[in-house]
């Protein structure tokens, strides 16, 4: 949200009746209100997301062994070395995953409320 209200915006058109990224509001207005995204193009974009979370981003997708942990979405495919680490290492780094969650989730809590509220933020401007 911090990029797209300092004007940054995708270049092309969103879909083929020619309209721009940037004709379309910020925020939840984007999906819902009188200048939202069309019908068909939400309902795409949870079409995916309920693809990717039936299919893709399983703990045990395309038949490989359940992962080592809840959450542990590998599938037997992406490691980036996560087997060398110690006991100690894998966990100290799960902590700090998931502390960056609950942080992430908490600062677009904040964006959100502030988005309803109205009135202005710093870095972010007019809401």
């Amino acid at each position: 949200q911090i990029v797209t209200r300092n004007g940054i915006h995708l270049s092309g058109d969103i879909d083929y009746a020619g309209d721009s990224f940037d004709s379309f509001p910020n925020g939840i207005a984007a999906l819902f209100g009188p200048d939202a995204i069309p019908q068909a193009g939400f309902a795409q974009i949870v079409a995916f997301v309920g693809a990717l979370e039936l299919g893709v981003m399983k703990d045990q997708a395309n038949g490989a062994a359940p992962g080592d942990f809840p959450g542990d979405f590998r599938n037997g495919a992406l490691d980036f070395g996560w087997d060398s680490f110690s006991d100690e290492t894998k966990l100290k780094k799960r902590a700090v995953e998931l502390n960056n969650g609950r942080a992430a989730m908490m600062g677009i809590l904040g964006l959100m409320m502030h988005e309803q509220l109205g009135g202005s933020i710093p870095i972010v401007g007019e809401m």
